[in-house]
């Protein structure tokens, strides 16, 4: 049958018109719900919801799922992973326990660099598997719609070899899949002593090719002391909006040196890790569009500062969280352990948090008129939870998923 009915649903969480592309502020405060609802998937879209007492009588012409003491919400968000890539880096974790800070794993050969040389000995088939092996997990924990960035492989074939695996994933998934150009991840060991010229494939060669095979949805950097300067990120971010390409921007995960004007100047779509934020900085987000992005996990992981979320949040903007899945900083796409780290480390409540990882992860993908809300038309990409006594035990228990079903495009997952 192509129709679903879920009956009997204890809140129907996170309903919204179509109008809501994302919220800021206090408006974090609050997920609209409907309490004793029902909902009907057409053909994977949702179709109707409303009041249990509306619900169709007829039980016969659906495949009916009896929630029962469960609540329904949309399915996470994911709006920012590195979930392509080969190997692990196992090893650089010791060498945190040991005391060895990131950017001194990276200057002893490992970081990003051990991961492309990795990668570049991967074949394409080998990366498939071990990556779709990721997926599965991720959409198994509630993951509806997720963002992938290449930038593990640093020359025209590796980054294209990455990016083709990303476009077999969003075929062969019923996830939602954004690919994202982060050929400015570093400067690869073959041109340590010309950046220019990597500056120069990335604009020239890489970019316009990969967006002419439709590789790419967008272009990201890493705009870091250290890794990409100001000057060589706009050099990217100019070039990408010639070619009508939206970026988003790693920033602010180490320093505050322009990143976030920089953005703004070029109408990023988000903001990415802002571990350190300084008051000019949230002064400059509210002049824009551009939504700012926080990776708890990440901040765990490292035992780094975490995104001064509480203080985005009360100066009236919006905020999204996302996992950062990758190999040596956030080596997992657990988002309900992201939901938990927010509420635990960054002071959100649980409504700010679901807020942030469903409709405003959504929006910093550029997909928020299609997922991140209970909305007729919209995908029907949606979590049914275990029992549960309010939407506080999402993140309170921090270390399973209370989930009992993943429906995408209205398909039972599990």
């Amino acid at each position: 049958m192509s129709q679903i009915l879920l009956i009997n649903i204890k809140n129907l969480l996170q309903v919204r018109d179509l109008e809501t592309s994302y919220v800021s502020g206090k408006e974090m405060s609050v997920i609209p719900s409907i309490k004793s609802a029902y909902l009907l998937i057409d053909k994977g879209i949702i179709k109707d919801f409303g009041e249990m007492k509306n619900s169709p009588k007829n039980l016969e012409n659906f495949n009916i799922v009896d929630c029962k003491g469960k609540m329904v919400l949309p399915s996470w968000c994911d709006s920012h992973t590195h979930i392509v890539y080969a190997g692990n880096r196992s090893n650089e974790f010791i060498d945190r326990i040991k005391g060895l800070s990131y950017n001194e794993i990276a200057n002893n050969g490992g970081g990003i660099l051990n991961s492309v040389d990795i990668l570049r000995n991967t074949n394409k088939e080998d990366l498939l598997k071990q990556s779709s092996n990721r997926i599965k997990d991720v959409i198994n924990q509630g993951t509806g719609a997720i963002e992938i960035k290449s930038g593990y492989g640093l020359n025209l074939q590796s980054e294209k070899k990455m990016l083709q695996v990303i476009s077999k994933i969003k075929k062969q998934n019923d996830i939602i899949v954004k690919s994202t150009f982060l050929g400015a991840h570093a400067f690869p060991r073959e041109f340590t002593n010309n950046k220019k010229g990597y500056i120069d494939l990335i604009v020239n060669r890489m970019m316009p090719e990969y967006y002419e095979a439709r590789l790419i949805d967008y272009v990201d950097i890493f705009c870091e002391k250290g890794y990409f300067n100001i000057e060589q990120s706009e050099s990217i971010l100019s070039r990408a909006k010639e070619l009508g390409i939206k970026s988003k921007i790693h920033v602010n995960q180490f320093n505050s040196f322009g990143g976030i004007k920089l953005a703004l100047k070029y109408n990023a779509l988000s903001v990415d890790h802002l571990e350190v934020l300084t008051d000019q900085d949230l002064i400059d987000l509210k002049g824009g569009s551009t939504i700012p992005v926080a990776l708890p996990t990440c901040s765990y992981f490292l035992g780094i500062n975490y995104t001064p979320a509480r203080k985005i949040i009360d100066n009236g903007l919006p905020l999204a969280i996302a996992s950062d899945y990758n190999p040596g900083s956030s080596p997992s796409g657990n988002m309900n352990f992201v939901v938990s780290t927010a509420c635990i480390k960054m002071k959100l409540t649980a409504e700010e948090a679901i807020n942030a990882a469903t409709i405003n992860g959504a929006y910093a993908m550029g997909i928020s008129d299609k997922v991140g809300s209970i909305t007729k038309g919209k995908i029907a990409n949606l979590i049914v939870t275990e029992n549960i006594s309010s939407i506080n035990e999402i993140p309170y228990s921090f270390g399973s998923k209370k989930i009992s079903k993943v429906i995408l495009a209205g398909k039972i997952i599990n």
